[in-house]
């Protein structure tokens, strides 16, 4: 399901891909629900291919909101966006407490707390696993067997 939610640089929030064309996407906001066209010259990122650093190796993002999922009982996060960077590493830890802590800075964990946040407001919890991602590659490899027959 992340693989079409999509972070743009310079846009505030979280947008799903409603469609693709030759140079652009086009995409609804999850704040708003309105439809905007983005193009390829932005920065477009997929919430699947974003990784976080730990102190042996990158955890995918559905890894974390999943981790949070679980140690939030399935709710939303109460969180002020003022509370200092201290506090966001102290909460960060609870969840990942390996996360390199010279390379995740307290703005990733806002946002990644944020991101969880409108996901969940918008119904979508299935941030996918690794099983779930192995079904979906033998799948496709599948498939294309089968077209190349």
């Amino acid at each position: 399901m992340l693989k079409k939610i999509l972070s743009v640089s310079g846009r505030c929030g979280l947008f799903k891909l409603i469609s693709q064309g030759k140079n652009l996407f086009i995409v609804e906001s999850l704040i708003d629900h309105k439809r905007i066209p983005v193009y390829m010259r932005d920065k477009i990122i997929s919430l699947e291919d974003i990784s976080i650093y730990t102190d042996e190796k990158e955890l995918p993002l559905r890894v974390i909101l999943n981790k949070i999922k679980e140690k939030e009982n399935g709710q939303a996060i109460s969180f002020n966006p003022s509370v200092n960077p201290e506090e966001l590493k102290a909460y960060f830890e609870t969840i990942l407490p390996n996360f390199d802590k010279k390379r995740v800075y307290p703005s990733d964990i806002k946002k990644i707390i944020s991101w969880y946040n409108l996901l969940l407001k918008e119904g979508i919890t299935d941030f996918g696993s690794e099983e779930n991602e192995k079904n979906e590659a033998s799948e496709e490899n599948e498939a294309s067997e089968e077209n190349n027959s």
